[in-house]
């Protein structure tokens, strides 16, 4: 069953949408050459507890950090770590959530490191209006298949894959709820939406082939064929006017 919520869980989520768009604010200027995803992490832990949240990912399914920071060929799930030392002309994803007064938030950036090469440059810009057009659709009486459909026409217009082994996905009370939003697909196909429901909608795109695989530390995704990616997710909310991101930047 799909969780709807009142309109007061949904102002709960709003605040705490917030908070974690402000921090990832102040986590993107920290992106700079010679900067470890380790401190990234740790000045990410910081801040959420300083807001008065929690980090929703620390311990999540055995993941034993804050964010995930994801370098280059990196999907999602990367572990931060001391030795990855981030270099000009890579690209880093920043996938961080909180929970805030019992409820979850989840975003992600994706964010050159320093000067990167115009392709590149290119990759991180799709999946960026990707995201925004597939909020734009969102909506009551449309269908998760419709979001997955719009984004999947604009990315492989470019000529970029569609990961599809992995998913955006319904978010309150637990990081993970029904209904899975899909990046691909066929209009009018999955789940209809309706007003009060909450997903997170989250494009990751590559630029050579769409399959992916575990990595070694049995957390993290890469490109099956060492090719970049680029991730982006908001947190939206399903209203009477057609969709909220409650992780939107001021």
């Amino acid at each position: 069953m799909i969780p709807i919520k009142t309109p007061e869980e949904i102002a709960v989520m709003r605040e705490g949408g917030h908070i974690l768009a402000q921090i990832m604010k102040e986590l993107i200027v920290q992106v700079k050459p010679g900067v470890t995803t380790d401190q990234l992490d740790k000045i990410a832990e910081a801040k959420i507890r300083e807001a008065g949240a929690k980090p929703a990912f620390l311990n999540y399914q055995g993941f034993p950090r804050t964010m995930c920071t994801s370098v280059n060929e990196e999907v999602v799930h990367a572990i931060p770590s001391e030795e990855k030392i981030l270099k000009a002309g890579d690209i880093v994803s920043l996938d961080l959530g909180v929970i805030y007064k019992g409820y979850y938030s989840d975003m992600a950036r994706t964010i050159p490191v320093g000067e990167v090469a115009p392709e590149t440059s290119r990759l991180v810009r799709v999946c960026r209006e990707a995201l925004r057009l597939g909020t734009e659709k969102a909506r009551p009486g449309i269908t998760t298949g419709d979001i997955g459909n719009t984004i999947q026409r604009f990315v492989e217009s470019h000529g970029y894959g569609i990961v599809r082994e992995l998913c955006g996905h319904g978010i309150g009370k637990e990081l993970h709820e029904e209904p899975q939003v899909l990046n691909y697909g066929e209009r009018k196909s999955g789940v209809k939406l309706e007003q009060g429901m909450v997903i997170c909608i989250e494009p990751m795109i590559t630029m050579g082939d769409f399959n992916v695989k575990r990595a070694k530390d049995g957390q993290a995704f890469v490109t099956r064929d060492g090719s970049l990616s680029a991730h982006f997710e908001d947190t939206v909310a399903l209203i009477a006017s057609g969709a909220e991101v409650l992780t939107k930047f001021e």
